[in-house]
């Protein structure tokens, strides 16, 4: 999936919000308190324009069982990583199910545009679901989405030039390898990349929670410490700042290792062939003298049901269906490469090979890799706030590395930073 790449790009420019995290799904055999025989109505469901064709047999199946519902699946007018965008223009339009990044859910339930699960729905989730995935969907004590796949950025490398024990530590890494890192494209989710650097350092966003206003810690020794390591990356021999050439870069040699997200997994495995390896992130001495694990964030794909479906019955339904654990393992995962949040989707994933991804073994690589990652990564807080950070971060994380803001500088461009991502995103 292209969403969490370019996040950042979407966050600023025109989401205006962000940012909740989430997963998983119910199993195909769990129905809505309404028999599928009562449950009614024409609906329709936006999806990307790539995941059109796999969908289509899914709700083929799905109207089997619901014999009076029909669906019209189409793709979402330009991707479902700008699904607040096309909702916002005329939810009465929109249609009744559609699919969107976790970090879009908060703003769009403050603004009353998708319908919250009621607490038999919710119940599904949290028995299904792993943890952080159940935690990204629900804003408050509220969830308004159904997930069904997880993300994080993962290292991807070339094993004919990095060892396992090379891959350990950034400055082991950027030593005897070139590191493809988006540092500077902002454009292109450089923000998405770098800001969890502040975070795996002790930098509190949003409070430990993620949803505090009044929380942030950036303005903090641990804040410095990584605009310095990041101002460091400049003179760094080992680091290429990476645009979307990077895979192409894999590819020639140019670089032997990426930070990038399971999305990309089938290019980057046709870049590297044979010497297809991946992992979870290195950890790396931010300034404390302490090796620190590197983290990455959560991202969450999640369906939601239009606030102005006139089938709420029949929208409910089939966003149940299509993020079921069958539906989860056997099309968003062995078709596209989407990684499972339900638990036992989760656990048989790595028995299944991924089309999308490629052979069982680098299928299982990428899946255990992702896994792992979200354990000790974190997830995007749920706060229209979230848009002003993205915004924001991008000068700063550009600044820092090009020298624009030197080290007398940190402390107070830190300080106007915690200050402003406080402020409302409207």
């Amino acid at each position: 999936m292209q969403s969490y790449k370019k996040i950042a790009l979407v966050g600023a420019a025109v989401l205006a919000g962000v940012t909740l995290a989430a997963c998983s799904s119910n199993s195909s055999s769990q129905k809505t308190s309404t028999e599928s025989k009562d449950v009614k109505g024409n609906i329709t469901l936006w999806v990307d324009t790539t995941q059109v064709q796999y969908v289509k047999p899914l709700v083929a199946n799905f109207e089997k069982e619901y014999k009076n519902v029909h669906v019209t699946v189409t793709q979402s007018p330009t991707g479902s990583s700008n699904a607040k965008t096309d909702v916002s223009k005329d939810p009465s339009k929109a249609a009744d199910v559609f699919e969107l990044p976790n970090d879009q859910l908060g703003q769009m339930a403050q603004a009353k545009y998708i319908l919250p699960l009621t607490s038999d729905q919710q119940s599904l989730v949290k028995s299904n679901d792993v943890d952080k995935a159940v935690k990204g969907v629900t804003q408050g004590s509220t969830m308004y989405g159904y997930p069904f796949a997880e993300q994080a950025k993962i290292l991807f490398y070339n094993k004919s030039k990095l060892s396992t024990d090379d891959v350990k530590t950034f400055s082991d890494l950027t030593s005897k390898a070139t590191l493809a890192l988006t540092v500077t494209d902002t454009q292109n989710g450089a923000q998405y990349t770098m800001v969890p650097n502040f975070i795996s350092n002790g930098v509190k966003l949003y409070g430990s929670d993620g949803q505090d206003l009044k929380g942030s810690t950036f303005n903090s020794t641990e804040g410095k410490q990584v605009m310095q390591w990041i101002a460091n990356l400049k003179s760094n021999k080992g680091v290429l700042d990476a645009s979307t050439a990077a895979i192409g870069d894999l590819q020639s040699g140019k670089a032997a290792a990426y930070f990038d997200g399971p999305w990309d997994s089938a290019s980057i495995s046709k870049a590297l062939g044979s010497n297809f390896a991946v992992t979870t992130y290195p950890t790396t001495d931010y300034g404390n003298g302490k090796q620190t694990q590197m983290q990455s964030f959560i991202g969450i794909e999640a369906f939601a049901v239009n606030s102005q479906t006139k089938s709420a019955a029949a929208a409910t339904a089939l966003a149940e269906y299509i993020t079921s654990k069958d539906a989860q393992l056997n099309t968003w995962w062995k078709e596209q490469g989407q990684i499972p949040v339900n638990t036992a989707a989760q656990s048989s994933a790595k028995d299944i090979a991924s089309t999308a991804i490629g052979d069982k073994t680098n299928s299982a690589a990428v899946l255990n890799a992702t896994v792992n990652q979200v354990k000790f990564s974190t997830l995007m807080p749920a706060l229209p706030e979230m848009a002003n950070m993205w915004n924001l971060a991008g000068p700063l994380i550009v600044g820092a590395y090009n020298g624009k803001i030197p080290a007398s500088q940190f402390a107070s461009q830190l300080e106007t930073f915690n200050t402003n991502i406080a402020k409302s995103a409207n």
